[in-house]
């Protein structure tokens, strides 16, 4: 276990890499249609410059600071200037409504708060009628870093030096708000302490990713803890780290940066595993996929038995020339292994990645835990599982199967919340994560449910839907699902459907490509399609737990519509509320 010492802080390493490795580039920014190095002299400039100007608009030790952008470079400059000014980091997802965003900057009582745009300025001006502590809007379209460089340049180094000496380990570095799956967001207080913890004895089994030599490209939003503990491990260890929050242009932004790892969640993966097949179908080469398909995870469960047959190697070189190759250039070529977080990604995806060359390596955790507790190692990968604990953190299964966490990376507690805190913290420093787990005999943890979406049908059978949810959304057609079941007589499912599959689909099937899922709901074929999958994930469960009537919906779920959280989670009471008729209609019969 790596120890944090009490003086250690988040910023350290920007100024030890200038001063040691000044030249080191440790980030691409994208300007226009070229990416540019900022070295680590550079970007220790810029977070002084950016620091500086805090202190010079009276941000003071302890301040909450607020910061509402997109991923981008801006972010995270933005973020350890508010770190080195002695200030605390208040994240706002850029999707953010009026409301959330009211509640958080009233919450965390922020003092001042970064926008990306005009729009999101617009947006904070719209609540800031009783949030009398808000002196400062600063927006980064407008010029923000550059008028506050301007206006610190009379703050000294001394007096900036003096400032990031009265930061401690254990001072509070960040208010991260959970992304209300249930209930209002709740502050998750993070130390610095907290976060170093997390990268520090996580990321030394990841060695072969996270160092001097490895790249990678940040699309998550960086509200989210995941994508932030990616931000600062990468800086830690000196990786190279690019932006982007294009979805649209992702491909050609692998291309051209050529990251070595990337990380992302497991519906990321589902789509890139479902337009390649869906794209070999179309092309008549669906045959050919399918065998590549089937010869990729049979490759990797022989590599977990220890032994690859002559024929299955041989055909697996095969196909890495004809399929796997040409997958992996997608990501930029050079990308060997990948992160996942946030929802599980199923083992028949994880093996499916590993056969063509491209391993992902599943954690888990929360925001409260500062992100992953658990990760699959270089050394030390169990696929299906969220990995072993990392040194210095125990994990524990209750006599409820709900999972119980402990370490130095664990929150000091909700922000104004303590009632909040004593629910999930007992007193002697364990968390409830509220996650039904199960530890095999080498301490690999696997995941399979939440205790508040544990479906006990009328029959009594507990049910966890994710077993089932993971199955269906493999299928190409299939974008979202949800079990439904609770107290009823048998397990349903409701499913939307891929819009971005359809239209392949339709033209194969003879329909008129541009007609509308709502037209399709009852469709022989369609239904036809669905019921493959459904079947398909049914062979997951005995036959009390199978599904046995799904609905199809008229459109996918949305953030717009309160349905998804920013990292496509789905808020299944508000899914539930909106579908209510549908879920009847299942049971109607």
């Amino acid at each position: 276990m790596v120890e944090v010492s009490e003086a250690d802080t988040l910023t350290d390493s920007v100024f030890a890499h200038a001063e040691q490795a000044p030249d080191h580039v440790l980030f691409g920014v994208r300007h226009g249609l070229a990416w540019e190095d900022v070295t680590a002299a550079q970007f220790a400039r810029k977070v002084a410059e950016v620091a500086k100007g805090l202190l010079a608009n009276g941000v003071t030790q302890g301040d909450r600071v607020a910061l509402m952008s997109k991923t981008r470079y801006e972010w995270t400059l933005i973020d350890y200037a508010i770190w080195a000014a002695g200030a605390v980091t208040v994240p706002i997802y850029e999707t953010s409504s009026a409301e959330q965003v009211q509640w958080i900057l009233a919450d965390s009582d922020a003092t001042a708060i970064f926008v990306e745009n005009q729009q999101h300025e617009a947006l904070v001006q719209s609540v800031r009628e009783g949030l009398n502590g808000l002196s400062q809007v600063w927006q980064i379209d407008n010029g923000a870093i550059e008028w506050l460089t301007a206006t610190g340049s009379d703050v000294g180094n001394e007096q900036l030096a003096a400032r990031r000496r009265d930061v401690t380990a254990d001072s509070l570095a960040t208010i991260v708000y959970t992304s209300g799956t249930t209930g209002r967001p709740k502050g998750c207080r993070l130390t610095h302490r907290n976060l170093l913890f997390e990268v520090r004895n996580a990321l030394p089994g990841l060695a072969g990713l996270f160092n001097s030599e490895g790249s990678t490209l940040l699309f998550l939003p960086l509200a989210h803890i995941f994508a932030r503990i990616i931000q600062i491990g990468s800086l830690e260890t000196q990786a190279k780290l690019g932006h982007t929050a294009e979805v649209k242009t992702l491909l050609a932004d692998f291309a051209e940066f050529r990251p070595t790892f990337v990380l992302s969640v497991p519906r990321v993966f589902e789509k890139i595993y479902n337009s390649a097949k869906q794209s070999a179908h179309a092309d008549g080469k669906g045959k050919i996929f399918d065998i590549a398909e089937d010869t990729a995870i049979s490759y990797s469960r022989a590599l977990d038995r220890g032994r690859v047959g002559v024929l299955l190697r041989m055909r697996h070189e095969a196909f890495d020339r004809l399929v796997y190759g040409k997958l992996r250039s997608a990501l930029g070529g050079r990308c060997a292994a990948a992160i996942s977080g946030g929802a599980p990604l199923g083992a028949r995806l994880g093996h499916f990645f590993r056969g063509i060359g491209l391993t992902i390596y599943e954690g888990y955790g929360l925001t409260e835990t500062s992100a992953a507790s658990t990760v699959n190692l270089e050394q030390a990968v169990k696929i299906g599982s969220v990995g072993r604990p990392f040194p210095g953190v125990s994990v524990r299964i209750d006599e409820d199967g709900e999972v119980l966490l402990k370490g130095e990376h664990v929150f000091e507690g909700y922000w104004n919340n303590a009632e909040a805190t004593r629910e999930v913290m007992t007193e002697d420093g364990w968390f409830h994560t509220g996650d039904i787990g199960s530890l095999d005999d080498k301490g690999f943890l696997t995941i399979t449910g939440r205790t508040k979406e544990i479906l006990v049908t009328a029959g009594g059978k507990n049910v966890a839907p994710s077993v089932l949810e993971d199955r269906l959304r493999a299928h190409p057609l299939i974008s979202q699902c949800i079990v439904v079941g609770d107290r009823r007589p048998f397990i349903g499912a409701l499913v939307t459907v891929d819009t971005d599959a359809l239209p392949a689909w339709l033209q194969r099937h003879g329909k008129p490509v541009g007609t509308r899922v709502a037209t399709l709901k009852d469709d022989r074929d369609l239904r036809a399609e669905i019921q493959t999958a459904v079947d398909e994930a049914n062979r997951a469960v005995s036959d009390v737990e199978a599904i046995k009537v799904f609905r199809i919906l008229g459109r996918d779920f949305t953030e717009t519509a309160g349905e998804l959280t920013p990292k496509n989670s789905i808020k299944r009471a508000v899914v539930l509320k909106a579908h209510a008729a549908e879920v009847e209609a299942i049971y109607a019969r």
